[in-house]
């Protein structure tokens, strides 16, 4: 059975990124699959400082929630990386986060996230998809980068105040999909 991790990187709770992540993991969940939920706005995680501690076996330097978070995604067999577009790129939150993913850089770290599932979740304002390009350039080179598998990325334009996908029914029922592609 699967295990897979939603991480929600909008500041907003229960809004569009939310909404979406939680369809995701509904798929995920009706194909048998235990899923989880971090909302990385109720955590504290700081940028990566570069210290590389973690390339010499030590504990990460930045006393904060990512390091509980590491063992979650090394549990994981697939992840859905849901963030909104702000400035044509992913939120402060989830930047913040995947810079963290340094972890998984050093050789020893690697095998932990190689091979492992990943979708990418995006609401945004704009109606123009060219508007989400560069954040889905940036995560497609990071998951190619770290040997993660890219199962799916679902675009929602048009969707700028809080609860605007729930009247785009193809969306949500394509974020289940989504999540049951990613389980199997």
């Amino acid at each position: 059975m699967a295990h897979v991790l939603g991480i929600q990187g909008s500041p907003r709770k229960k809004g569009n990124t939310h909404i979406l992540v939680e369809k995701v993991l509904d798929g995920a969940r009706d194909t048998g699959a235990t899923t989880d939920l971090i909302q990385l706005g109720a955590m504290t995680i700081h940028d990566c400082t570069g210290c590389h501690a973690c390339w010499e076996g030590k504990d990460c330097s930045r006393d904060d929630d990512m390091n509980g978070v590491y063992p979650l995604i090394i549990q994981s067999d697939a992840l859905v990386f849901g963030t909104p577009v702000y400035w044509f790129g992913p939120t402060a939150l989830m930047k913040a986060f995947i810079d963290r993913f340094v972890y998984f850089n050093c050789p020893e770290s690697r095998p932990m996230i190689r091979g492992k599932r990943a979708a990418l979740v995006v609401p945004f304002e704009d109606t123009d998809l060219e508007a989400a390009a560069p954040l889905v350039a940036m995560f497609e080179r990071s998951f190619a980068y770290l040997e993660m598998e890219l199962t799916g990325t679902l675009l929602v334009p048009g969707v700028g105040k809080k609860g605007d996908v729930l009247e785009h029914p193809d969306q949500l029922q394509a974020a289940h999909a989504l999540g049951q592609r990613l389980a199997s």
